[in-house]
């Protein structure tokens, strides 16, 4: 399930603003474990904007700082990574806001999602909280992003768990739910 590598990986996955590099920082710090940041966050915030012609480029970055992320851990003998995105966040993006997605993206998330050992499905039952990175502050669009995330992990038959709730709930929630994989042996 992890591609070959003995170190879990576990995504913090949802739509914007619903906790999710928070929750992927927190993670990390209370497993003592790395994490993997978000990089199209940082490509955003030194370009100020993300073309479709960037999904392929961002996917391949992100992508390779998450295996390089797996293979630090399994040298250090850290049993999980957490990722503040994955594959699928890429293409599911790239499809809302340009209607399409490169075939290398696409191709790479179906392939990708199945190194997961959880995907962390955060509700967005939280206040949105305005970025200039952000687009559906309105609670009927949220709510149809949400769906579109769950749509992603449930079709593909991929173990997930809902995180919802108030920030000290969530908190809670995951660190149960990835306790439990922790118990699975490897």
């Amino acid at each position: 399930m992890n591609g070959g590598d003995g170190v879990k990986r576990v995504a913090v996955f949802g739509t914007e603003s619903t906790g999710k590099t928070r929750l992927a920082e927190r993670l990390a710090r209370h497993f003592g474990v790395s994490w993997v940041p978000e990089y199209a966050r940082e490509f955003w915030d030194a370009r100020g904007v993300i073309g479709l012609e960037d999904m392929a480029p961002i996917a391949r970055e992100q992508w390779r700082r998450e295996d390089e992320a797996v293979r630090a851990a399994e040298a250090r003998g850290e049993r999980i990574v957490i990722c503040d995105t994955e594959a699928l966040t890429t293409m599911l993006w790239s499809d809302l806001l340009y209607g399409a997605c490169p075939d290398e993206v696409r191709r790479g998330a179906e392939r990708r999602c199945r190194n997961y050992a959880l995907y962390l499905l955060l509700e967005a039952d939280v206040p949105f909280e305005p970025d200039p990175a952000r687009c559906f502050p309105e609670p009927e669009d949220r709510a149809k992003a949400a769906r579109v995330w769950r749509g992603a992990v449930e079709r593909r038959g991929l173990p997930f768990v809902e995180i919802r709730g108030a920030w000290e709930e969530r908190e809670r929630a995951a660190i149960a739910a990835v306790e439990r994989v922790l118990a699975v042996e490897n």
